[in-house]
């Protein structure tokens, strides 16, 4: 087998050790946190979600498929990329600094009982953690996706999902199968038709299971 191969296949053996992990550890928080979405958004709540560079992205992935949608046809809802406002962060990280640019949009757009999600994969930056600190000031639910614990915004977070992984790239690879399975269970709770009728009644780790036996 050429090198190249061997690398690509410990790629693909380090994600699915961490899904395997996230799967037999996570589900059940994940499905509890598209419940509480569930229950906070159709009633006029907001999430808010920020991340750097790739997990950046990967908090807009979930944005997108809130005000949007995940598979099936339903309301929009109420949620915020904080990185994507672009004047707002060049304007604050140039007033206040780069460690402000999240905290300061937390402190105008959220509202208590809103949900700030914050994604990391060393769970290290200062701009997210100053942003866990005034959305918890200001009562807001803060969430962690991050890689290996201990970090200090999985301390920092009331709730925290860490992927069990040494490689940046697998937490980010598998902070987005975490982010799809939210989105999953919120659309079963919140009213997308088909996907409610199709998971009524079922464990989360059951219908995980079921559709992602090869993981």
């Amino acid at each position: 087998m050429s090198q190249p191969l061997d690398a690509a296949h410990r790629h693909c053996q380090s994600l699915q050790d961490a899904v395997s992990t996230l799967r037999r550890t996570s589900l059940r928080r994940l499905a509890e946190w598209g419940t509480h979405l569930g229950t906070v958004l159709p009633v006029g709540g907001r999430l808010l979600a920020a991340g750097n560079g790739g997990s950046a992205a990967q908090a807009q992935h979930l944005t997108a498929e809130l005000v949007g949608r995940y598979q099936q046809d339903r309301p929009a809802y109420s949620a915020i990329a904080l990185h994507a406002e672009t004047s707002s962060v060049t304007a604050i990280g140039n007033d206040y600094g780069f460690g402000q640019v999240f905290a300061r949009q937390v402190a105008a757009h959220g509202r208590p009982g809103d949900v700030l999600l914050l994604l990391s994969t060393s769970g290290r930056s200062d701009n997210l953690l100053a942003a866990a600190e005034t959305a918890r000031d200001a009562e807001l639910r803060v969430w962690a996706l991050t890689g290996p614990r201990p970090n200090p915004l999985a301390d920092a977070a009331d709730e925290a999902v860490c992927v069990d992984s040494p490689s940046g790239a697998t937490v980010q690879e598998a902070h987005l199968i975490a982010v799809h399975i939210l989105c999953e269970h919120f659309d079963a709770v919140s009213g997308a038709p088909r996907t409610a009728q199709a998971t009524a009644g079922v464990p989360l780790e059951v219908a995980v299971a079921d559709r992602d036996g090869a993981l």
